[in-house]
């Protein structure tokens, strides 16, 4: 049975039309993935030498596993945003006669097989080996990579866990940053050493083989947890169920003073706030706020001018990035019926137009408390402001009209790919780099005040220009209409 299924995702995979559409992307990943595993082995190759020389007083061995905690808490972050639980269409499977336990078995015995499980390794194997090249016993460095690899299956499995509790959240993401950051927070203020607790308990185990089994016994629940999770909801009717929400209805009447628009943005406005994905997208606004503080507090980066342009263009245009870049697929669920009426293809996209640029002056209104940092900063911040408005929001609009992708506004945002196409990642060169590396330029030949004058300068041409510059996107839009609506009526 295990074979067919195994032949089933074969056929699954290679057939779809994600596959043969976006094979561009696909090899783009398999190099991306190609430079991880050339950097996990360059780090695991030399992580002895590196250690030896940065502390040569003390033991490589013991300095790695005390820093093990930071690995963790990394792995599971990183794991929470991009993997997710491997599935298969089980509902056709559900009427043969297939063990259910059969079914959940193979789910969670194909997560075992994920690149983010073999990754590690390629750090984990060559580090092995340097400390037996180095005259470590032969049981301890074994029985340490056996329980590395076990603890890469139990960040596996216990991802899922709270993928599972996390799931019918819009704020998803909240739970998995607050436990990290707690954790982080205590270690760093040194109200509970988690550095010194984990590698102690790894060095424990490695000096006594016996107490693998623990280790052993935490996987053997988190796989047992997720087994009786998946087999509870493998059922047949289990989508079925009629979910009764709360309509709130919000006073929008404020967009009337924006004339014909005013509909499509109402439309806009409550595709936001009623749907999780764009919902989600809405509150993730405070991390475009508070962007700076990740940079400005640190003075090395405050005397990096270059670096303002960046921070201040994606701190003030984080919605109209994250929104613009799929524009006009947030309505790909009723495009067809949208085509269908009679209105100007232009205001629908001058609807999308108001909304970023409310988005970029509020934001940079709310930034304005980074003058604290610097009168600089708040200067850059304004140009960025004006830059993104003229500029940023044509390109974006621009870039939509390649958008051939169905989002699904019921998943989450936070990290969420589907939908995501090549488009998507080359808009990211002429939104941030190509205005990052312009300031950085001429900032560097002739001064910052000259930088921050050519951002605010190309900003105001934009706007000077801007009904041709949405007139010439308005037709790129008309002329790929037909290309749209077939590609929003076919799944992903």
């Amino acid at each position: 049975m295990i074979k067919h299924f195994l032949n089933l995702e074969w056929k699954q995979y290679f057939r779809s039309s994600y596959w043969q559409k976006n094979m561009a992307i696909n090899i783009f990943m398999v190099f991306f993935a190609l430079y991880f595993i050339g950097v996990f082995l360059f780090i695991g190759a030399f992580l002895f030498k590196i250690v030896g020389k940065l502390v040569p007083d003390q033991d490589p061995f013991k300095v790695v596993n005390y820093y093990l905690f930071y690995w963790i808490i990394g792995d599971l972050l990183m794991r929470f945003f991009l993997q997710k639980l491997p599935v298969m269409s089980v509902k056709p499977l559900l009427t043969l006669p297939i063990k259910r336990s059969t079914v959940v078995n193979f789910v969670l015995g194909k997560s075992a097989l994920s690149f983010f499980n073999f990754l590690p390794l390629f750090a984990i194997i060559p580090f092995s080996i340097s400390l037996f090249l180095n005259g470590y016993e032969t049981s301890t460095v074994l029985t340490w990579l056996i329980t590395m690899i076990i603890t890469v299956l139990i960040i596996n499995f216990l991802n899922f866990i709270i993928e599972a509790f996390s799931a019918e959240s819009e704020l998803s993401m909240l739970p998995i940053l607050t436990v990290v950051g707690v954790l982080f927070s205590l270690n760093y203020f040194e109200i509970l050493p988690m550095t010194t607790l984990v590698g102690s308990a790894y060095l424990a185990v490695s000096n006594n083989p016996i107490l693998i089994l623990v280790p052993i016994l935490i996987l053997a629940a988190c796989y047992t947890y997720n087994y009786k999770l998946l087999r509870s909801k493998l059922f047949l009717d289990s989508s079925l169920k009629s979910k009764v929400t709360e309509v709130n209805a919000a006073d929008l009447s404020w967009t009337e003073r924006f004339g014909d628009v005013a509909p499509f943005m109402k439309l806009d406005l409550k595709l936001i706030w009623r749907n999780k994905r764009t919902k989600s997208m809405a509150f993730l606004l405070l991390i475009g706020v508070l962007y700076g503080l990740f940079f400005y507090p640190q003075p090395m980066y405050r005397e990096m001018t270059f670096m303002y342009a960046f921070i201040g263009i994606f701190s003030t245009g984080f919605f109209l990035i994250n929104f613009g870049q799929f524009i006009p697929a947030w309505d790909s669920g009723y495009y067809k019926l949208l085509m269908s009426q009679n209105i100007k293809y232009e205001q629908y996209l001058r609807s999308k137009f108001i909304l970023m640029v409310i988005s970029v002056v509020l934001l940079f209104v709310l930034g304005i408390p980074y003058v604290y940092f610097g009168y600089k900063i708040l200067i850059a911040h304004f140009a960025a402001a004006i830059y993104n408005i003229g500029v940023n929001t044509h390109v974006i609009l621009w870039g939509g009209s390649f958008n051939r992708k169905k989002i699904e506004l019921d998943k989450k945002a936070a990290f969420n790919y589907q939908g995501t196409g090549a488009v998507q990642w080359l808009i990211g060169i002429p939104l941030m780099l190509v205005p990052m590396a312009m300031f950085g330029l001429v900032n560097w030949l002739v001064g910052f005040a000259a930088a921050v004058a050519l951002l605010i300068v190309l900003g105001l041409v934009g706007i000077i220009f801007h009904k041709k510059l949405m007139k010439a996107i308005t037709q790129k839009y008309l002329d790929s209409k037909y290309k749209m609506i077939n590609a929003f009526s076919q799944d992903n």
